[in-house]
């Protein structure tokens, strides 16, 4: 039986006028998901070249477990704080599933 692949998700973040509020919130937002059923880790990502540019790429076991929480109402409530700092929807969020890992 294959494995199913984890899943990692992108959300796209912009703080030009504050930087420090939106690495402060997402470490709150991110205790708060601790424990999430298959979320196996998150990281906050700042551009090298821009630093107002930053994207959570949230690491799930599969696409299951990321389907269930983004239907949970709950976790509206949890992400709300990161909402303000979240940038054009053209590119707000991306799923992508691990094809080949070394």
């Amino acid at each position: 039986m294959t494995a199913r692949p984890r899943v990692r998700i992108l959300v796209w973040h912009g703080a030009a006028d504050d930087r420090d509020a939106l690495e402060e919130t997402y470490h709150k937002v991110s205790a708060e998901l601790a424990g999430t059923p298959g979320l196996v880790g998150n990281e906050l990502w700042r551009s090298a070249t821009d630093p107002a540019t930053y994207a959570i790429m949230s690491e799930w076991r599969d696409i299951e477990s990321f389907n269930a929480w983004a239907d949970d109402p709950g976790q509206h409530l949890a992400t709300a704080p990161l909402r303000r700092f979240r940038t054009a929807a053209d590119r707000a969020a991306e799923v992508y599933e691990v094809a080949a890992a070394h």
